[in-house]
């Protein structure tokens, strides 16, 4: 087996406006996001207790933040596509899990997410895609 590392981000609540509801349905009393990132085993196993040796994954969080309240979201799929891209930003990030679900569904229970894995493959396009848009 392949060693490998990953950084995990669980239950995340997000300060977010998702979706448009009618006065009779169920709006979500929040949104929560779950973050899986594949970095460098390098990144972990390291030889001296310095934050210059890991990933600093605390600018990331503060981007999530950050897109999270920019606007008003019709759909969690657009809101998903931009941190998915923020993620994409960091060389370090070699594959990118993200799982963002709202909850409650329907009289008070249940939640209701979507999930996007993107491979090394995948995440270097959109890293490319992000990089030719600063051009």
């Amino acid at each position: 087996m392949k060693t490998r590392a990953r950084v995990e981000l669980r239950d995340l609540s997000l300060k977010t406006q998702i979706g448009t509801y009618g006065p009779d349905e169920t709006r979500p009393d929040v949104h929560l996001l779950d973050l899986t990132l594949e970095i460098d085993t390098n990144l972990v196993l390291i030889s001296s207790d310095a934050m210059a040796h890991v990933f600093d994954y605390d600018p990331l969080i503060a981007e999530i933040d950050r897109l999270a309240g920019l606007c008003h979201y019709e759909t969690q799929e657009r809101l998903m596509t931009r941190i998915a891209s923020a993620c994409a930003a960091y060389l370090e990030i070699k594959t990118i899990e993200i799982n963002l679900r709202k909850a409650p569904v329907r009289s008070g229970s249940g939640s209701l997410g979507v999930r996007l894995f993107l491979d090394e493959t995948t995440t270097n396009g959109l890293r490319n895609t992000h990089q030719d848009a600063k051009r």
